[in-house]
């Protein structure tokens, strides 16, 4: 045997297959390798970002409070999708920093997690956090209520006195950030509101005098609010303003409104009004007899259910009709002379509702004098008009001077 390795050639044999033999193995290697990376980037392997992943703080919250602690963070997991899938979507697992053998001061501590698989790999940001833990103290504080945008109320609407249930909360903190607290508020915003507010839920926040918000417990964490919302009312009269001037043909017989009207404010306005008025309605455009819509005319912080009123105009019209002639009864005609008027025809003005006297014509309308048992001689005698009912006629002259012969 010793002979045998004393040979060179036999050395040279065993020295190439060694070589020969650790190529074959590197190779082999090197291409497994490449082949899991190839199934790797085939998808098999996948990362998933979670973020808003919630904390979850492990202290003895009876005896100490912390500070620096975030409220959330952010998970990358890796591992095959077909594992990933449900995690990602039923975010079953814990991140949390646990702080229970840690004791008052300053620390830097590491967030661990809990509950996902050995085959699934989790990367939290940050990974590790700057925390003060301090002696829990408690305290006290009335709760203020802080009604915003009041100037938006609707119009004619009001607040009534607000209620809050507790009126007080315990605030738990460290008692360096107790002595910041400057206020404890709740806020309720009234824009449009036109209907009470009862037992709304509200959140407390906690602010220091720069109106930073602190961070503290607060119990109860909300407050229920009441805030009743009124609309005082008022019935005024109602007065139709008017401008210009009618055509000369026509005149107002009625004009017919609410003589009422219900309006809406603060009650300090409502005390001071006694009557409403309409926008002006110009009598200029007034041609005939209808309904116009007339918009009211309201003082500043007042109004009513509607804004506009119907104001019914009925008007009377006159027409005038010349030269009609007189007619002769009770006489022949032969035998009467007419002294005055000498044409034996009189105008005749003819007034009433618009809607009638347009459609009355010159036949519509007579005259006549009564001359029946008259002796001979010169009379004067009442000149007598029929026409269409629910109308005023009215003569130039009311008697007319014959001569009977």
């Amino acid at each position: 045997m010793d002979k045998l390795f004393q040979n060179k050639w036999t050395i040279r044999v065993i020295s190439l297959v060694l070589a020969i033999t650790m190529y074959l193995f590197v190779n082999i290697e090197t291409n497994s390798e490449q082949n899991k990376s190839r199934v790797d980037q085939n998808g098999t392997t996948e990362t998933e970002v979670l973020e808003d992943v919630e904390l979850d703080l492990r202290i003895d919250a009876d005896n100490y409070v912390v500070s620096g602690v975030p409220e959330d963070v952010t998970v990358t997991l890796e591992g095959r999708r077909s594992t990933l899938a449900p995690i990602v979507r039923l975010r079953n697992f814990t991140v949390f920093v646990d702080l229970e053998e840690y004791g008052e001061g300053e620390h830097t501590v590491e967030l661990e997690y809990e509950g996902l698989p050995d085959n699934v790999s989790a990367y939290i940001e940050p990974k590790k956090i700057n925390i003060e833990i301090e002696e829990r103290a408690t305290r006290e504080f009335n709760v203020d209520m802080d009604i915003v945008k009041q100037d938006q109320l609707p119009v004619g609407y009001e607040l009534g006195e607000p209620e809050m249930t507790p009126e007080t909360v315990t605030v738990i903190g460290s008692e360096a950030s107790l002595d910041q607290i400057a206020m404890v508020k709740v806020f309720i915003d009234v824009t449009d509101l036109k209907e009470s507010i009862t037992n709304r839920e509200l959140p407390i926040a906690v602010y220091d005098a720069q109106g930073n918000d602190l961070n503290v417990r607060v119990e109860p964490e909300t407050v229920n609010v009441s805030v009743p919302v009124e609309r005082p009312s008022k019935k005024v009269s109602l007065n139709v303003a008017t401008t210009g001037e009618l055509p000369d043909d026509l005149e107002i017989e009625d004009m017919d409104a609410e003589s009422e009207i219900e309006i809406f404010g603060k009650k300090e306005l409502l005390n001071e009004i006694e009557e409403i008025s309409t926008k002006e309605v110009d009598l200029a455009t007034i041609e005939e007899s209808g309904a116009v819509e007339v918009e009211l005319d309201f003082p500043e912080g007042i109004t009513a259910d509607e804004d506009k009123v119907e104001v019914e105009l009925e008007m009377e019209a006159t027409k005038t009709f010349k030269k009609l002639p007189i007619e002769i009864k009770g006489q022949d005609e032969s035998d009467v002379t007419f002294v005055k008027p000498k044409e034996a025809e009189v105008d005749i003005s003819v007034t009433g509702s618009d809607d009638i006297v347009q459609d009355v014509k010159k036949q519509d309308v007579k005259a006549s004098v009564e001359l029946s048992g008259l002796s001979e001689g010169e009379h004067d005698v009442d000149i007598k008009l029929e026409g269409p009912d629910d109308l005023i006629l009215k003569p130039e002259t009311e008697k007319a001077t014959v001569e009977i012969q």
